[in-house]
């Protein structure tokens, strides 16, 4: 078998262990109401996914547990030493959007956070959605949604805190 075929199937086992693992993380957040969009029991944040391979790949690639960074109190992975140079070095670029919360649901003045499958880079930006009609809505105006996501995010914001 050739090496290119060998990683072939080892990112295909990669990626339906990771669509397992997002079946239980996705009725979990419909279960009960997520605080923020990092998961509350491991700290990751965009479920173990590199967030600069969106922007480089072009595509969900998940981050290793070796290099890992710890910042703003949540841990971001990273495909390779590369990646999370740049993120160390433009964190702001590479962050999702509105902290990974759906923008069509924070236009509708509601939290919801976004799954890390369901994405969109827009503006050299990434935005998560939660479901692909969400996607889908966002992508046919995205200056609208945006704008009204980022009115109903900063009182959303606001009401969080204490």
């Amino acid at each position: 078998m050739t090496v290119a075929r060998q990683r072939g199937k080892r990112h295909g086992r990669r990626l339906a262990a990771s669509l397992a693992v997002f079946a239980v993380l996705f009725g979990a957040a419909s279960a009960q109401q997520w605080t923020e969009a990092i998961d509350p029991n491991t700290g990751l944040a965009l479920s173990g996914f590199d967030p600069v391979a969106y922007f480089t790949e072009h595509m969900p690639r998940f981050g290793r547990s070796d290099l890992e960074l710890t910042e703003d109190g949540a841990v971001w992975r990273f495909e390779n030493p590369g990646n999370r140079a740049a993120f160390v070095a433009h964190a702001e670029i590479y962050r999702p959007g509105f902290g990974g919360y759906d923008p069509v649901a924070l236009a509708r003045g509601t939290s919801v956070p976004g799954h890390p499958l369901i994405w969109a880079i827009v503006g050299e930006r990434l935005y998560l959605f939660y479901s692909d009609a969400a996607r889908r809505e966002f992508l046919s105006d995205p200056g609208r949604v945006l704008a009204l996501a980022e009115r109903k995010w900063t009182k959303l914001a606001q009401a969080a805190l204490p």
